[in-house]
């Protein structure tokens, strides 16, 4: 395998992100203006020092086990490059175990700081990038927005490789994120999912994901019924009977309000930001505590750039 040379530092920034949508199960996504930011350079082979704030910075692994690291390792020697050591600095902002793409994110970083350590001798292409973040994550509803920003519709093609449709959101769609204190594990949340669902829901999802992007691209006025779901976020409700509640209430009271992925946290697509303050107030009536990030669609997805830096060759 190829080495890289000690010294070489590059710098990253991931967005959180949002997948389901309400109808769009496992296939629609969108990227959120909330960042996580990093920052790798490379060290003698098998150095790793860690500098971490922000969320999780006193629980996430400082080892070879640490999911960036993790995903760092496996593209570059899917890339044809050893893993060299590595100094690691993370400013976590996105909140983890909240379905807002966490580990989405963490892979994504390590994905494209891959990409940026082998530049520019070696190109990673945009298929690349997917299939290595996919290959980590398992599917592609959370690392495709993560990686390419905006709205994103992901599916697997005939020979089972990711692909991915970038989209962007009208302008008039204001994003509320309604955060709660606890957590909720994304495996707890598929194993209450059925395996076979009535054909009328399934039917009724299908309507609703087309509609709902038509909303998100240009008729922000439908967005109430094109969120609308029958496919997973009932089934889910016991594990998270607030989460669902605020929905509900949200829903009642005429806002666009899903479960953000695997949950427990609440997104609320509004079609003007006095909305998104409407459902923010609104959300403090209930029992539990909701942390409202007032963000926006991000645009851009996960970035790289190399730093300055002064180099030294690989040894032999």
């Amino acid at each position: 395998m190829k080495q890289l040379p000690v010294g070489k530092r590059v710098r990253v920034r991931v967005p959180a992100t949002s997948a389901n949508l309400g109808p769009g199960f496992d296939t629609l996504g969108i990227a959120l203006a909330i960042h996580d930011e990093l920052e790798f350079e490379t060290l003698e082979a098998g150095k790793l020092e860690f500098d971490i704030t922000g969320v999780g910075a006193d629980s996430v692994p400082q080892t070879e086990e640490h999911l960036v690291i993790r995903a760092l390792k496996y593209s570059l020697e899917q890339l044809g490059y050893a893993m060299p050591g590595i100094r690691m600095h993370a400013d976590n902002i996105i909140p983890h175990g909240r379905g807002m793409g966490s580990s989405g994110a963490a892979i994504v970083a390590g994905v494209v700081a891959a990409a940026g350590l082998v530049a520019p001798e070696r190109t990673v292409t945009s298929d690349e990038l997917l299939a290595l973040a996919t290959d980590l994550e398992g599917h592609p509803d959370n690392v495709a927005p993560c990686l390419f920003g905006g709205l994103t519709i992901a599916w697997m093609d005939a020979e089972n490789q990711p692909r991915s449709k970038q989209l962007m959101v009208d302008r008039g769609v204001s994003v509320l994120v309604l955060v709660p204190e606890e957590r909720m594990s994304t495996e707890v949340a598929r194993s209450l999912q059925p395996e076979q669902v009535p054909h009328a829901d399934a039917i009724f999802n299908l309507s609703r994901s087309a509609l709902l992007i038509a909303a998100l691209t240009q008729s922000p006025d439908v967005l109430f019924d094109a969120t609308e779901d029958r496919l997973h976020q009932t089934y889910r409700a016991s594990a998270m009977p607030q989460t669902a509640e605020l929905v509900r209430v949200l829903r009642d009271a005429g806002f666009a309000a899903v479960v953000s992925g695997a949950g427990p946290s609440v997104l609320v697509l509004c079609q003007d930001p006095g909305a998104r303050l409407r459902a923010a107030e609104l959300a403090k009536t209930q029992n539990a505590t909701w942390q409202a990030l007032m963000t926006a669609v991000d645009v851009q997805g996960a970035t790289v750039e190399t730093v300055a830096e002064t180099v030294e060759s690989p040894r032999a």
